[in-house]
């Protein structure tokens, strides 16, 4: 628990398939040297030292293998389904707290420092509703129409890459998700939380974020993930300057 009484909980969504990857198994299991995403993202909210309880979003069908790799964490398993955003809806509903910080986390992040999510949760316990965190733009971005035809280019400078995990007041996610659903919003799906708790007029701040946090989604993504972890064990990586745990 927090220095100032909060609790610190973590859900990790773990119930997609993630087909880009071209794996026979969901993209969660796949190992990387001799532990799965799942697990390498579950020990990260472990050796956080800030995260309390951690959910772990699956598959019924896969629910027998996650807790064949998770033996021994000491996890909450709950039941995902459809499309992300009802994966984490009902993770929220399954959490056994009201008052709490939650983090928000993607299994296919599995190489996240530690002092990353720290930083997470800190910005949320500090006071902030919604905290993402985020990294510069280093490509240059093209606004484009459904031909392909190029309308504009942003500023790359105003720009930044979202990661996870993302943090929230468990109470005003819960709020903002409720709201969705029961308004059956047909023009916007929610490709993450934060855009959600945008759609519902709350403020999100940003910390900085990690090249180590990447998102394994496709098959060249898991070539660099299995280098980085032939040579080093992937929490000795983080921003220089950053704030550790």
């Amino acid at each position: 628990m927090s220095d100032n009484g909060r609790r610190v909980v973590a859900l990790v969504a773990a119930a997609g398939r993630g087909t880009r990857l071209g794996a026979e198994i969901p993209k969660a299991y796949v190992p990387l040297r001799d532990r799965t995403l799942l697990e390498r993202s579950v020990t990260a909210m472990e050796t956080s030292a800030v995260v309390d309880h951690i959910g772990v979003l699956v598959s019924p069908d896969m629910e027998p293998l996650a807790r064949e790799r998770l033996c021994g964490h000491d996890v909450q398993f709950i039941h995902g389904a459809g499309e992300r955003v009802d994966s984490v809806w009902a993770g929220l509903q399954a959490l056994p707290f009201d008052d709490a910080v939650v983090l928000v986390h993607d299994a296919a992040r599995a190489l996240t420092p530690p002092g990353m999510i720290a930083r997470v949760a800190r910005g949320v316990l500090a006071g902030a509703p919604a905290v993402v965190p985020v990294l510069p733009v280093a490509d240059t971005i093209k606004l484009v129409d459904a031909a392909g035809d190029v309308l504009s280019t942003p500023d790359r400078s105003q720009l930044r890459t979202v990661q996870t995990p993302q943090g929230f007041d468990l109470a005003t996610l819960r709020e903002a998700n409720e709201a969705y659903f029961a308004a059956d919003v047909m023009d916007f799906t929610p490709t993450d939380d934060a855009s959600l708790m945008e759609w519902f007029g709350v403020a999100v701040s940003t910390v900085q974020g990690d090249p180590m946090a990447f998102k394994i989604t496709t098959p060249i993504d898991l070539v660099l993930a299995q280098r980085i972890t032939d040579e080093a064990e992937p929490t000795v990586f983080d921003v220089p300057g950053n704030p550790g745990v």
